[in-house]
């Protein structure tokens, strides 16, 4: 479906390094079902409460996610690390551990794993697997301290885990300032070879919410942070997303929306009681991760398939220098705005139901999405000459809870590099035929199908078909 205007303006992905320099994405799908693999850089505090919110969120879907590192490190109102802040970290781990009991049930999970390595989706961690893997990072801010002096817990963690025997890339999510990614990448730079170097940053993917190694106040220049010299320097190597929209628009509508929260989260388990009133906005963090939600709309490794954290483009940053996966202005602005505000419902609603779970071990599960018989999350891949018609037939999806189903198809434009205008004939059936437009051939465009049952709350899952037009 045209969202609006925005959509029409599309975006083609390129998938080579160009003469932009950007890295090349990995297009394969991995139907495995192992979890995404995360670290997070957070600068949580007293005084800027969101990191800590968005820590309980995390928590809440840590069936979802191998959560390997919570590190604390500096950020934007914090230009030295506080030692009992870190202490918050462990606060929230602590309430996770008393609504684990609770949590387990929704995927029938009875014991743990002796080896918690290489998690599927569906296991709930140990606490003591978090509270392992949660570090200090570097304690003071910006490119000037990177060094053997800013050597770290944090820094050495990143490292170690870059290098295990895994195919899957590590997302380093910065909620603070990335100091401490950084100063990772220039200890393998000054102790290993060139290759090593390539091959540890082909491992990296970073999303980055704005650029925080630096400080807040107005006209502080980037070059006083370590994230641009990550990104001038190794913009052909390491994946790099900047976003300056999604963090700020679930800022500014969790603020506008409270009350939804006080209700439906702050009341709800041990982690809701750890969940504090904010301050400037609410979980301006939290779509680092939700870009990573294993809920078959987007692969994140694919920056213009829009989803729960966000769409990007490649393009020159706010700084006017460096070059990255962003969304600060312009059509991806406007494309990420869009989708922001139409999925935000569908994520709400799916935190709401999660905590409820936290509280009594009840609530209401996501309905499984099933294409032409085939089950998973990964996307569907079609090919068929031009003028051909398609048929999709969902009908064979369910609902854990039994609930009732409601269906709904629309075209994700801006993913695919054809243009033209696509006639699903009744976008809420569960079954669809459609034909391939004579023009398209050589060319591809994304069709969402977009799964919500009638529990309390709704939830929605959805599930990507690509179809690609040949001669």
């Amino acid at each position: 479906m045209k969202l609006n205007n925005y959509l029409a303006i599309g975006f083609i992905l390129t998938i080579v390094l160009n003469v932009f320099g950007q890295p090349k994405i990995n297009t394969q799908t991995n139907s495995h079902p192992l979890k995404p693999r995360i670290v997070v850089l957070t600068d949580v505090s007293t005084w800027e409460t969101d990191d800590s919110e968005s820590l309980v969120r995390l928590l809440v879907y840590a069936d979802m996610f191998e959560i390997e590192g919570l590190i604390y490190t500096t950020g934007y109102s914090l230009d030295e690390t506080r030692p009992n802040f870190f202490q918050l970290i462990y606060n929230a781990i602590d309430a996770y551990e008393k609504d684990l009991p609770n949590l387990k049930k929704r995927s029938g999970q009875i014991g743990f794993n002796k080896d918690e390595s290489k998690q599927k989706i569906g296991y709930w961690p140990t606490a003591t697997y978090l509270r392992e893997r949660s570090a200090i990072g570097s304690t003071k801010r910006g490119i000037k301290e990177l060094g053997k002096n800013n050597i770290s817990d944090g820094s050495n963690l990143i490292i170690e885990l870059a290098n295990e025997d895994d195919e899957r890339p590590l997302w380093v999510l910065l909620w603070g300032g990335g100091n401490t990614l950084a100063q990772a990448i220039w200890q393998v730079k000054q102790e290993q070879s060139a290759e090593d170097l390539k091959a540890f940053l082909h491992k990296i993917h970073t999303y980055a919410i704005t650029d925080q190694d630096r400080s807040y106040k107005k006209n502080t220049p980037f070059n006083t942070s370590s994230q641009q010299w990550m990104r001038k320097e190794f913009q052909n190597d390491l994946m790099y997303l900047w976003d300056e929209c999604a963090w700020k628009f679930q800022n500014g509508t969790g603020k506008e929306n409270w009350e939804e929260y006080a209700a439906h989260i702050q009341s709800h388990g041990n982690l809701g009681k750890v969940y504090p009133k904010y301050k400037y906005g609410v979980e301006g963090d939290t779509p680092s991760f939700l870009h990573l939600m294993p809920n078959g709309l987007n692969n994140p490794t694919i920056p213009g398939e829009a989803g729960w954290g966000g769409y990007f483009e490649w393009g020159k940053g706010p700084d006017k220098v460096t070059s990255a996966y962003t969304n600060y202005q312009g059509a991806a602005n406007g494309i990420c705005k869009t989708y922001a505000s139409y999925l935000y419902p569908h994520i709400f609603s799916d935190f709401v139901a999660r905590m409820d779970w936290a509280h009594t071990g009840k609530g209401n599960r996501n309905p499984v999405v099933v294409i032409n018989g085939k089950k998973g999350i990964g996307p569907i891949h079609i090919k068929k000459k031009k003028g051909k018609k398609i048929k999709l037939n969902a009908s064979a999806s369910w609902d854990p809870e039994n609930d009732a189903l409601h269906f709904k198809w629309w075209i994700q434009e801006e993913a695919g590099t054809y243009k033209g205008p696509i006639i699903i004939a009744d976008e809420n059936a569960n079954k669809i035929t459609f034909d391939i437009p004579h023009d398209s051939q050589g060319k591809n465009f994304h069709i969402i199908c977009e799964v919500t049952d009638q529990g309390e709350p709704n939830l929605t899952s959805y599930r990507r078909i690509i179809v690609n037009s040949l001669e």
